[in-house]
């Protein structure tokens, strides 16, 4: 019988079944120190130990400090941040799990560090204690975010109960347009079929648009899926992914590698396969992407206008584009290129890889950002990211253009650690989520690409 991508996934490491759900294998967790204590401290209790140490890498990222590291740990100002981190030290040591701590040249954000070390695999089933966990589904693998209680459910038995999603396709075909981004992509589909559009469903990504983005741009497309409510986004394996995975630190070698590259090589969709439901869209009809309101699904081309609530399509939504302007302090009909911008944040899960890095470098290259800009920020995904960019030069051409170049880290993506926006600062933002509050108390944030994020930096509002 032909097989969707996600059932061969699923089907592949499924244990049991009891009535509508399934006991699933988990090949590889990822910890981070925000999620990680309650499930180590649920171990201690129960006089547990982890089911298979290997399975787990551990990381920490939310609460790193993106300056002034070298006093490690014990430098970290904020007191909630240095003991999440100190104690997700303490529990990789007692329970034997691999850590690459925070000053380790591999440390960096999870979602950017797991394919980084080859720990995201193709086929692989993927959970972490983050929404964004959605990422890993670029290369193949069937990855989602899970719960604290989870975690400790995975770190005790290796395995998890879930129901399973229903197929979803969205086919993109075309080629697209100049300074048209993954990002962008994202946010239009997010933008076409809301942030509920995919819950139920694990959504592949298909058609020749998808084929023709590097790995990088299907990791952000995956990383986004989540906006879209879907838990997993998932994109067939090609020869790019084998390519992309070849060499890394955890990528089996020799016989097993030519064993890999064979299963993994039957990764697709099967051709008369069903799916749920099917979505299309044309690569051609995207434009440069700007939320204006609390919502990922909030967003509109940056040659268009804030909406207007009167033009809603009921009165749901009405309330919620009127409550979002209030917050947000903007006018129905403002012009998008008419919002001026105090900060920049290019970073994050969503676009802090090399290729986006270099997508901005090239905007800023001998240029200067805007007098009204108050502070503009870099931060690479990983230290490695960090590193190689500093080969090619990119740091220089953030420095020269005004903007300060940081340590590896989540940083402004929230308001989780010193990189913070003030009450009523306003944000252009390369990462996933502008709700209220998400990157500071009263704080307004813009999602873009990399691309739009860095013109705006050097205009000073949207251009």
């Amino acid at each position: 019988m032909p097989q969707t991508l996600y059932d061969k996934l699923f089907n592949a490491h499924l244990v049991r079944k009891e009535g509508n759900i399934a006991l699933i294998y988990i090949d590889r967790q990822l910890i981070h120190e925000v999620t990680s204590p309650q499930a180590f401290e649920g171990l201690k209790l129960a006089g547990r130990k982890p089911w298979r140490l290997a399975a787990n890498l551990a990381v920490p990222e939310h609460n790193v400090p993106t300056t002034q590291r070298s006093s490690g740990v014990s430098g970290i100002k904020d007191p909630t941040s240095k003991l999440q981190i100190a104690t997700l030290d303490k529990n990789c040591e007692e329970f034997g799990i691999k850590e690459i701590t925070m000053n380790d040249i591999r440390q960096g954000i999870v979602h950017v560090m797991g394919p980084e070390q080859g720990a995201t695999l193709p086929g692989m089933s993927i959970v972490c204690g983050d929404s964004h966990t959605s990422t890993h589904g670029a290369l193949g693998a069937l990855a989602f975010g899970i719960g604290t209680s989870e975690v400790e459910h995975v770190l005790a038995t290796g395995c998890l109960w879930q129901s399973k999603s229903k197929n979803m396709k969205i086919e993109v075909n075309g080629k697209l347009n100049s300074h048209i981004s993954a990002k962008d992509l994202a946010l239009y589909i997010i933008g076409q079929i809301g942030t509920a559009g995919g819950a139920g469903f694990a959504i592949e990504f298909t058609g020749n648009t998808i084929e023709n983005l590097s790995i990088e741009g299907r990791m952000t497309l995956c990383n986004m899926a989540i906006e879209a409510g879907a838990r997993v986004g998932i994109i067939a394996v090609d020869n790019k992914t084998i390519d992309y995975v070849r060499g890394r630190p955890l990528s089996p070698t020799g016989k097993s590698w030519d064993q890999a590259c064979q299963y993994w090589q039957t990764l697709y969709s099967d051709d008369k396969a069903h799916f749920d439901k099917v979505i299309s869209f044309n690569a051609k009809d995207i434009k440069r992407q700007v939320t204006w309101g609390t919502s990922p699904d909030m967003v509109v081309a940056i040659d268009a206008f804030v909406p207007s609530p009167s033009n809603s399509k009921n009165s749901v939504q009405k309330a919620n584009w009127q409550n979002a302007l209030n917050y947000i302090h903007l006018n129905a009909n403002t012009k998008i290129t008419q919002i001026k911008i105090d900060k920049i944040f290019i970073g994050s899960c969503t676009n802090a890889r090399i290729e986006d890095l270099r997508i901005a470098a090239n905007v800023l290259k001998d240029k200067s950002i805007a007098s009204n800009i108050k502070l503009a920020l870099v931060v690479p995904g990983s230290g490695l990211v960090k590193k190689q960019a500093e080969d090619e030069g990119l740091d220089k051409i953030f420095i020269n253009a005004g903007l300060e170049w940081r340590e590896a880290g989540c940083s402004m993506c929230l308001a989780m650690n010193a990189d913070k926006l003030s009450v009523g600062e306003r944000c252009a933002s390369t990462s996933n989520r502008n709700f209220e509050g998400r990157q500071g108390q009263g704080s307004f944030t813009h999602l873009v690409s990399p691309y739009t994020a860095a013109k705006s930096a050097i205009c000073g509002k949207f251009c």
